[in-house]
């Protein structure tokens, strides 16, 4: 076993102090019997003495070379023991980036495959509560209104589950958020300087400690704002606000996406000018009526409406004043056949339809007088000039008149020429 360098250094001197004891026994020998023998015996003892003094000066120095290099060596080990550590990190990030993307992907497809503004939300804020998994937080979005312009509730999700909530027009930190259009972050409500929350938090309202919310905006447009909150204080880094804001953009991107599409239908069955129901939309409708009161054994009528000389209006007033004139009947239409299930359409020009469900022929006939008598009445102010317009009407009843779709409207349309021959401003119906 080979000893180490501190005990040999250790037994130097004693070995030292044996040879000089051992030499001056034999000089005093030498001195007594021989000389010469003597002599050369010390020269020997001496040789060896400096020899050994020679091998503990190069073990000192080997000595303070193998400390210098034990000291390299663990420079070198802690210098790469940290860029182990920097490289487990990156690998680590790597693969959150990795798992990120991966739930970004899956949201993105999950988005697409959302046509409206009420799917992409449930699917947005499903989405975000999944990503964040956690049964404590609640994922709040809430959009501008089209018409009214005004922040409302679209979408909540704590867990997997909906959410109530009772704020449907957003808080003072919603209100914040659309105020100053920046991302908030509120590790604690009780300590945050911005807010009173003293006069945000009721009795009855959720207990929230924690809050980051984010605006959507895209292309300078705010469409609402997307906000997840806790009970819990501390619950959200700065990390989690970066994710809200990538899923966000996201939204408010699939979100824009799904307001022109609905616009897209809406323009597709709907009257540009008197915003009525188009024709196509109307004939899918009744087909559907008709299957189902097939089904039920119920009666359902069908009003065919014709604007009296119209043409004289446009000749008269000029086109605009015509379209006066169809907005007004329009709207007397739409609030006098507002009951559920009731359908109002432009059928074409001057020539407006009426589908009443559950409506036998002499409630249909009645309420087709009423409305004629209604829209004669109904004072027109055309070039600061008050006129009037009449309108005839032809009145037929399913399966009394018709037992396909094409001929109840045919039988609703020979009506109505009946009553434009017997002079206009009159209700007819199929059959008489």
């Amino acid at each position: 076993m080979t000893r180490k360098p501190n005990q040999l250094y250790s037994k130097l001197p004693l070995l030292v102090a044996c040879l000089c004891v051992l030499l001056l026994g034999l000089f005093i020998c030498a001195t007594v019997y021989h000389v010469r023998f003597s002599c050369l015996l010390i020269v020997a003892l001496a040789i060896c003495v400096g020899v050994l003094l020679f091998v503990r000066v190069r073990l000192v120095r080997r000595q303070a070379e193998l400390v210098l290099e034990k000291q390299d060596y663990s420079e070198k080990i802690n210098l790469l023991e940290a860029e182990m550590i920097r490289e487990r990190r990156s690998i680590d990030a790597f693969r959150e980036k990795i798992f990120n993307y991966l739930n970004l992907k899956n949201v993105i497809e999950k988005l697409s495959l959302s046509l409206t503004v009420s799917d992409t939300s449930q699917v947005l804020s499903s989405e975000v509560g999944r990503l964040f998994d956690d049964s404590y937080s609640t994922v709040i979005l809430y959009l501008f209104h089209a018409k009214t312009g005004e922040l409302g509730l679209s979408a909540s999700q704590k867990g997997q589950t909906p959410a109530n909530i009772k704020d449907k027009k957003g808080d003072a930190f919603d209100q914040w958020v659309i105020k100053t259009m920046q991302p908030l972050l509120i590790e604690d409500t009780r300590t945050d300087f911005r807010f009173d929350v003293d006069k945000i938090f009721t009795e009855t309202s959720r207990p929230v400690r924690s809050v980051i919310s984010v605006p959507l905006v895209i292309h300078n447009k705010t469409l609402g704002l997307l906000r997840v909150d806790s009970p819990r204080e501390k619950n959200f880094k700065t990390e989690d606000l970066q994710i809200l804001m990538t899923l966000g953009g996201l939204g408010a991107v699939a979100l824009e996406n799904a307001q022109l599409y609905e616009r897209i239908q809406d323009l597709a069955i709907h009257d540009g000018l008197t915003g009525l129901y188009l024709r196509r939309h109307l004939l899918e409708r009744m087909s559907q009526e008709i299957s189902r009161d097939l089904r039920g054994k119920q009666e359902l009528s069908f009003l065919m409406i014709d604007l009296d000389h119209f043409k004289k209006y446009n000749d008269r007033f000029g086109h605009m004043a015509g379209d006066i004139v169809l907005k007004t009947v329009s709207a007397v239409l739409s609030y006098f056949f507002n009951e559920a299930g009731n359908l109002v359409c432009r059928y074409g020009g001057e020539e407006f339809a009426v589908l009443l469900p559950d409506c036998p022929k002499e409630k249909a006939m009645d309420l087709a007088e009423k409305i004629r008598k209604k829209i004669e009445h109904q004072e027109i102010i055309l070039r600061r000039e008050r006129t009037s317009i009449t309108v005839s009407i032809g009145v037929a009843t399913f399966p009394h008149d018709a037992r396909i779709r094409e001929e109840l409207i045919h039988k609703a349309d020979e009506a109505l020429y009946k009553a434009k021959e017997k002079g206009r401003n009159r209700v007819w119906r199929a059959g008489k």
